[in-house]
């Protein structure tokens, strides 16, 4: 014989707790992602980076045995402030001037990792001829040796030099391409998870470098 009905029976069958439950299950799994950046620590500070950067032209200048037939070429962005720093410093030590070019590459940049997929060079002034020249490519951070592949198939549509040498500030890891820098700052080894940004007063206004975490959050 069927039970009565009664709001006792309602009350048993629905367990308010439960409920609740499966509601806030629903809630969190429909909350959209955020990905944020978020400072992990400091890797070089102003003095730190001049220091190295006057290391690194003393290093190009005895690998180079001077500045004859000596030429930088900076990949924008960050790449082109550091190579004029650096053949500032080679003038004030050798009393004479260095070339300073640029290579302009749109890439999934290996700092940043913020723009699209492929590679695609840019309309680039060099400045000056890099035919039989010792050219040293220059960039702020060596990540998975795409942006410089790109880099070196643009030099050479402007000459053939008679060697290339790679410098960088900083070299992470992670390589894609059996590409290594002759000349680095500083390695740092770092997860997929983390950036390296490269902060310079020519472009940001303050100098030091900075290892980020990106860190996913769910956005309330």
């Amino acid at each position: 014989m069927p039970r009565p009905f009664g709001w006792s029976n309602v009350f048993r069958t629905c367990n308010p707790g439960k409920f609740e439950e499966a509601h806030l299950r629903t809630t969190t799994k429909s909350a959209p992602l955020k990905s944020t950046l978020h400072e992990k620590v400091q890797l070089m500070s102003a003095s730190e980076m001049e220091r190295t950067l006057v290391r690194l032209a003393h290093e190009i200048l005895e690998k180079s045995g001077g500045v004859g037939d000596l030429g930088l070429v900076g990949i924008r962005r960050r790449g082109v402030p550091l190579a004029e720093r650096i053949a500032k410093i080679i003038r004030q030590r050798e009393k004479a001037p260095v070339p300073v070019g640029t290579l302009d590459i749109t890439f999934y940049r290996d700092d940043l990792s913020t723009l699209g997929p492929k590679p695609v060079v840019q309309k680039s002034e060099l400045g000056f001829s890099i035919g039989d020249k010792k050219i040293v490519l220059v960039d702020d951070v060596l990540f998975t040796g795409r942006t410089i592949r790109s880099a070196m198939d643009a030099l050479f549509l402007h000459g053939r030099p008679s060697r290339v040498q790679l410098l960088v500030l900083i070299d992470r890891g992670h390589r894609e391409l059996p590409i290594e820098a002759t000349f680095i700052g500083r390695s740092v080894q770092t997860t997929m998870n983390e950036v390296i940004e490269v902060k310079l007063i020519e472009v940001d206004s303050v100098d030091k470098v900075l290892l980020m975490e990106r860190v996913t959050e769910r956005v309330n």
